[in-house]
């Protein structure tokens, strides 16, 4: 365990989910779900298609409010507010499907996500802190979102939640439908933003990359969380492994 990671282990978690349950409709999508994140961690989020995942992300960031159960930021209950309060008190979320704005440029694309903030000079030093994260976003910073291959998109749209110099990251799928070299280099991204002291907590198809990555682990199934513990672990667990991982 590295230093940052054993002080974040004696930290209060910055994020806790307590018994939470939502749903659309009559599905019944989460089922008294808990956990914890605590500053400077990645916490993965594992599980199957349909298993709740993308649910979880929507209910912390306020897209979707939950039925019951608790969402406390900083020990504050969130649950239930908007999504655009909840941004506001330092929560970011890089959604499945990327959402960029296809018509705007990536410039424009960043300013958006730099919407809470009214310092020009601390927009353009964000702005370029993302450059440097992506350099390919800065030699295309005047072309329009929607002409950017898809693993630009997804730089993008990571891009667009770090403009907000959130406390919490949530990426949601960022590998999806990325070529391998790419998803090297998105997790190499993510390792130096590990080491820069920010918080992830990251929905991730790839569990394989997901477990090496972080530093604690969830496996959701069916809307219960039904492993949890250090990454390494996880990794170990035969029933993992099995469902997850490709071993016996």
């Amino acid at each position: 365990m590295s230093a940052l990671s054993q002080a974040a282990s004696n930290e209060a978690p910055l994020l806790e989910l307590r018994e939470v349950h939502a749903g659309y409709g009559h599905i019944h999508a989460l089922k008294g779900v808990s956990l914890d994140v605590r500053p400077g961690e990645i916490v993965t989020l594992i599980g199957s298609n349909g298993a709740g995942k993308s649910t979880v992300l929507r209910c912390i960031s306020g897209l979707l409010a939950p039925r019951s159960g608790v969402i406390r930021l900083r020990g504050m209950e969130i649950q239930g507010r908007q999504a655009h309060e909840v941004a506001a008190l330092g929560i970011g979320h890089a959604p499945e499907g990327r959402r960029i704005f296809p018509k705007l440029t990536v410039d424009e694309n960043l300013d958006i996500g730099a919407y809470l903030e009214r310092d020009p000079a601390v927009i353009a030093a964000r702005k370029q802190e993302v450059f440097m994260l992506f350099p390919r976003l800065a030699e295309r910073r005047r072309q329009d979102g929607g002409t950017l291959s898809g693993g630009e998109q997804q730089m993008l749209a990571i891009g667009r939640a770090l403009m907000q110099n959130p406390a919490l990251l949530l990426l949601d799928e960022p590998t999806l439908g990325l070529a391998p070299v790419l998803v090297d280099t998105l997790f190499d991204t993510l390792k130096l933003l590990h080491a820069a002291g920010k918080t992830i907590l990251l929905v991730e198809q790839n569990a394989w990359h997901a477990l090496r990555l972080a530093q604690r682990a969830y496996v959701l199934e069916t809307g219960r969380i039904t492993h949890q513990g250090s990454a390494a672990v996880i990794a170990d667990t035969p029933d993992v492994k099995r469902a997850y991982l490709g071993g016996d």
